[in-house]
């Protein structure tokens, strides 16, 4: 968890400049880039000692493999966690999530993305995760990974075991035996393990989750939704029941 990395794109760098998500060791604006977001920047990272550098487009374009960073880039360090006991600590019904296999950094980060919109509490990780890929997952998730407080279990189940003990009922996603989504009552404190299409959650812990959801589809279709797809329809099941 100790890599450097570049956040790409106005919306990614003051996502981790508003929410104090990491350090920030310097932002690199193209020289001609200039609206009223670049002055917000610039005026902010100044009250906070965080160097601007206004440079040519080649040394940004040095820095980042694709063209979507808009001239703006912030050179950033690892990502601040917190601990599990803080995600969630003090909602009378909190709502934690944890991604687990999910092995394309896009679609984590539109995962993220959608929990976050959601409500969604905090977000458990691996510690081989794809927070080393900030760039991309900051981009797709549109900052939404900077402004989610994350902590770190090294098993699903051991954070499981953890958010059971604080009296959250664990759900996955699932097609055997399971609940359709829209039958169960979701509204008390929930942890919500989300697994990849290509190696999700292994059955067994599948199989002792406490609430198997089934997402009900409205035609005739043998395939399952893609992680991103599937995590904004839960997520927001989950936010509409406590709404209402």
């Amino acid at each position: 968890m100790n890599e450097q990395a570049v956040l790409e794109g106005f919306v990614s760098v003051r996502a981790a400049l508003k929410a104090g998500s990491r350090p920030i060791h310097a932002i690199l604006i193209r020289q001609d880039k200039r609206d009223a977001g670049i002055a917000w920047l610039e005026r902010t990272a100044a009250a906070t000692g965080i160097p601007v550098q206004r440079v040519p487009a080649s040394e940004i374009e040095a820095h980042v493999n694709g063209s979507t960073h808009g001239g703006v880039i912030a050179l950033v360090g690892p990502r601040r966690l917190t601990t599990l006991d803080d995600l969630g600590a003090g909602r009378p019904a909190p709502f934690v999530a944890m991604i687990d296999g999910v092995e394309d950094p896009f679609n984590f980060g539109q995962a993220v993305r959608a929990l976050y919109a959601a409500g969604c509490d905090g977000l458990v990780l691996r510690p081989r995760n794809w927070m080393t890929a900030a760039g991309v997952v900051a981009r797709a998730s549109a900052g939404a990974s900077e402004w989610l407080p994350i902590a770190i279990a090294e098993t699903v189940a051991a954070a499981a075991e953890h958010f059971r003990a604080r009296g959250l009922r664990v759900a996955v996603a699932d097609e055997e035996d399971a609940v359709p989504l829209y039958d169960v009552d979701l509204t008390g404190p929930l942890f919500l393990v989300i697994g990849g299409e290509k190696r999700g959650i292994t059955r067994s812990f599948r199989q002792g989750a406490d609430l198997r959801l089934a997402i009900p589809y409205g035609s005739a279709f043998d395939q399952s939704l893609g992680t991103a797809a599937a995590t904004a329809v839960i997520a927001f099941e989950i936010m509409r029941q406590r709404r209402s």
